[in-house]
This record gives C-alpha cells, structure tokens and sequence, in this order.
C-alpha cells in the first residue's frame, strides 16, 4: 500500500515539473518575442542611407543590446538640410523596454521635422524638448544635435545631458569636446541649449557615441571615453575611414561589460570641398 501511495505522489509531482517546465517555455518564448519585436521596431526607425558630401565621409555601427527585455533606445541619425548642410544627431531614451524604443522613434522623428524650421542646433534641441513634453510622456532623452557645414568644415554643436563627442586631428592631436550642454530632452520646459562651434579640419574625424559604447560593469565612462580618444587618434593619424573607426570604436565597446545599446556616428574629413 505504502508503494501504490508512493508512485502517486512522484506520478503528482511529475505532473506539477510537467507543468511548471511548460510554463517556463511559454515565458521563455514570450521574452524572446518581446525582444524581436522590440529590436525589429529600433531597426525600422533607424535610417538606412547617410547623407553624402564631398570630402566627407560618414559612418555608423549599432549594437542593440539583447539580454531579457533590456532593449533601449538609443538612435542616431544624418541627414541633409534645407540649407544644404547635414544634420547629425545621437541619443538616448530613458529605459529598456518596448516603450522606450517606440518613444526614440519619435524623439528622432520630430527633431527631424523640427530640423526642416530650425537648423540651429540650440533652437532644434529647445524645440524637440517642448515637442516632447507636449506628448505628455514619461520618459525623457539625452541627445546631441550637430550642424556641419560641408563648405567650410564649421560643426555647430548642441548638447542635452548626453556625452560629449571625440574629436581628433590627422596631425595627432585628440580629445574630447568641452561644450557646455543643457538637461535632457523632456524634464522641464523653458530649457536653453548653448552652442559650441569646431572645426573639422583636413584628415580630422569626430566620434558621436551613446553611453553604452563607454560605460558598464567593467569600466567607467572617463576610461570608456579615453579608449575611444585613442582610436581616433590612431585612425586619424593612420588615414583609415570614418567607417574602419567606427567599427573599432563599436568593437571596442565590448570590454565596458555594458548590457545597453551602443550607437556610434563618425564623421570624418579629407578637405576636397573645403575653401580657404
């Protein structure tokens, strides 16, 4: 008797690991939806092509982070403006989830469309951050807008409460951008965005990153920005082109341990539209 209660009780308790084993896979499968989903949509709101100029050479890399539903909202973007200068922007949403990618998709939109009023690059970001806080959302963006000026070289530059940028110079000099900034897109209305100017002068690069790229478990963001600052020096001194660094920077952006989204965006100069 003892026997036939015992096989009842393991044929109950195989029953429930059945059952339990079954609902895992659904999670498990439910998770795995959700992140397809989520970096399908980043992918579909990112653009494809880069603008082109003369003398100009532009370059992105993207590394969607993959782990659970840590998917982010990282963006960047280039594009020409009515004036006949680019736009190049970089960001980053608040969170890791659906909603945070769906969100950078309209963040990176309006400042596109607000693009087409305004160029300059503190009035863009003043703009898109009412935009943004007439949408009544939740969430909030760190961004870099800059204008460059492919007859000139002149890079126009504004910053909310993002990273600031790398620049280098084929003559070995490199470093990091020293721009005031704002507060992220999305916090308070009434916001102010100053703007720095630099020169991207022959043979020089500048690097556009999001925080995935140089922060993590494994190193700081001043060590994560030194790293990048080395590359592009390297890479300026050394020729290579806006897309051999940003392919560095981005697989150098492994040994930060980060499980966030890496964006990098790299212009890069070689002076054959440029007047004296």
């Amino acid at each position: 008797m003892s026997r036939k209660a015992a096989t009842g009780d393991d044929d109950e308790l195989l029953a429930r690991l059945g059952s339990l084993t079954a609902q895992a896979r659904e999670r498990a499968e439910f998770q795995r939806s959700q992140v397809e989903l989520a970096i399908a949509l980043q992918r579909g709101m990112l653009p494809g092509d880069m603008p082109s100029a003369p003398g100009f050479d532009l370059a992105v890399e993207y590394a969607p982070a993959c782990y659970g539903l840590n998917v982010g909202g990282d963006w960047y973007d280039a594009f020409m403006l009515p004036d006949g200068r680019i736009g190049l922007s970089i960001g980053d949403v608040q969170g890791h989830n659906i909603e945070a990618a769906a969100f950078m998709g309209q963040v990176r939109v309006g400042l596109r469309a607000l693009a087409s009023v305004t160029g300059q690059p503190g009035e863009l970001l003043a703009r898109t951050n009412e935009l943004i806080l007439s949408l009544g959302a939740d969430l909030f963006a760190t961004c870099t807008f800059m204008r460059l000026d492919p007859a000139t070289g002149l890079l126009e530059s504004a910053r909310a409460g993002h990273i600031p940028c790398v620049w280098a110079t084929a003559d070995g000099k490199s470093g990091i951008t020293e721009d005031e900034g704002g507060p992220p897109l999305g916090i308070a209305s009434g916001m102010r965005y100053p703007v720095t100017r630099h020169r991207l002068t022959t043979g020089g690069v500048f690097v556009l990153l999001t925080d995935g790229v140089v922060e993590g478990p494994s190193m700081s963001v001043d060590e994560g920005l030194d790293q990048v600052v080395r590359l592009a020096g390297v890479a300026a001194v050394a020729g290579l082109s806006a897309g051999s660094l940003a392919a560095a920077v981005i697989k150098g952006a492994e040994r930060v341990g980060h499980e966030d989204d890496a964006a990098v965006l790299v212009v890069g100069h070689d002076g054959r539209a440029v007047r004296a």
